[in-house]
């Protein structure tokens, strides 16, 4: 038995609505669950991202927060926790995740360049594409076989990854790597594997950066299943990991366990003055760069707590837990099982929606319509059109993921999930595709409106 290694101290209600309102309110929302209300969801698996529960000491550190514009003691305590845990000496504080990718592509992005790496997330993509670059995914094969189990699927393909080098040389703004790789189900890359990156990018004198949003979640993975780091502390681990960049981006509402927050961490200087007038431009001084004070204490005191090894245990053993379930039912899944959540097949699931009227957005609204559960497509939807033809761009693979916030469900909570998706699997027949009533223009996934095929 996996107990959890904390106890609750401030609960928060929850209550499921009828299904005659959730389908009326389904339908006031087009069909997109970024819509819906948060009262009208009865278990939220839209998101890892800013959904944990922040622990006692977190709510005390944000109590000790300077709100002082410049010179800050919070910044400072974030810096030094920053410095402790991944090593880099420089950071520079972002509102979030979104807001340190567009200071960093702002100024290493110009049209035309590319970004090789493992499979790009769609702010990432999004982000990249924006600036005029091209972002291209040199993820290894056997990551777009789901029913394949391989320990690190988040491998980039180092060939593949070569080539690229070579063909577009002075083209390449930078390699990015995504530690644990969201797009391809929340799969871990080995540090043989990002050891074998970094040697290539110095070759080819190219700047190696992480995208770190769950790099706490990968370090527990190479600890597992890397024999070489089995009897290895979790700490040590991730500071061999970020020894072999140049620096990181992160959204700290994530494996930092806090609601807003993120930050650009650097190894040397030079990059650091470069990013500096556009951050303060876009974000905010140097100091704090969005985040108030107390955010900052609160994020110093998540980056301890999110690499604290019994959490992470418990933490990536109930997702594990949750996939497990579903695939004994017989819900094809993304295996192995990731770090914060489980992407259902929704291709096979519903094999008879075809992949442009959006089998994840489909299985997303049936599990809405019959357990007031929520989740997020990762497929053909959130893939977008191609920027030259317009046309609608294929996913690899289309999926379903349910993202598991950090210390709020119960095992129960996860049952429950369980049994609703048993429901939608006996009547799977039933369920229609989508089409768009509203495309929005980018990051389609987010705001664009739907309604059922005949």
């Amino acid at each position: 038995m996996n107990l959890p290694p904390y106890k609750t101290k401030m609960v928060e209600p929850i209550g499921l609505v009828s299904r005659a309102e959730r389908i009326k309110k389904l339908k006031r929302a087009g069909y997109n669950l970024f819509f819906l209300n948060s009262e009208d969801v009865y278990i939220d698996l839209l998101t890892d991202s800013g959904t944990g529960a922040m622990s006692e000491n977190q709510w005390a550190a944000m109590m000790r927060g300077d709100e002082s514009y410049a010179g800050s003691s919070s910044f400072r305590n974030l810096q030094n926790a920053v410095k402790s845990i991944l090593g880099f000496p420089y950071i520079i504080p972002t509102h979030q995740g979104r807001g340190a990718e567009q200071v960093f592509n702002s100024v290493f992005v110009k049209n035309g360049m590319v970004v090789p790496g493992n499979a790009h997330f769609d702010t990432t993509r999004a982000h990249i594409e924006n600036r005029g670059g091209l972002p291209i995914d040199c993820t290894v094969s056997e990551a777009y076989r789901a029913d394949f189990s391989s320990p690190f699927k988040g491998n980039v393909d180092l060939a593949k990854l070569e080539k690229t080098l070579k063909k577009y040389k002075s083209r390449v703004a930078y390699i990015l790597l995504t530690v644990t790789c969201n797009s391809v189900g929340g799969q871990p890359e080995s540090i043989k594997n990002i050891k074998a990156v970094s040697r290539l990018a110095k070759k080819y004198k190219i700047g190696l950066f992480f995208d770190i949003a769950r790099f706490a979640e990968n370090a527990y993975f190479i600890k597992a299943r890397e024999k070489k780091y089995k009897n290895q502390n979790i700490r040590k681990i991730v500071r061999e990991m970020m020894s072999y960049a140049d620096g990181a981006l992160m959204s700290a509402k994530k494996d930092a366990i806090v609601n807003m927050g993120g930050f650009i961490a650097l190894k040397n200087k030079e990059t650091y003055s470069a990013l500096a007038p556009s951050a303060i431009l876009m974000e905010g001084f140097l100091h704090y760069g969005g985040m108030s004070g107390r955010d900052m204490e609160a994020l110093a005191q998540g980056l301890w707590e999110g690499t604290d090894e019994h959490y992470l245990k418990h933490r990536i053993s109930q997702v594990e837990y949750l996939g497990e379930n579903l695939s004994k039912i017989g819900i094809p899944i993304l295996k192995p099982v990731g770090g914060h959540a489980v992407y259902i097949d929704a291709g096979k699931t519903l094999p008879h929606i075809p992949w442009n009227k959006f089998p994840g957005q489909a299985l997303a609204i049936a599990a809405y319509i019959e357990g007031g559960v929520r989740s997020v497509e990762i497929g053909s939807v959130m893939e977008g059109r191609d920027q030259k033809t317009h046309e609608n761009k294929k996913a690899r693979m289309e999926l379903l993921r349910l993202a598991v916030p950090r210390r709020v469900y119960s095992q129960e909570h996860l049952d429950y999930v369980i049994s609703i998706f048993e429901k939608i699997f006996k009547i799977k027949n039933r369920i229609r595709g989508v089409k768009f009533t509203y495309e929005a223009p980018m990051l389609r996934h987010f705001s664009s409106r739907f309604t059922p095929t005949p």
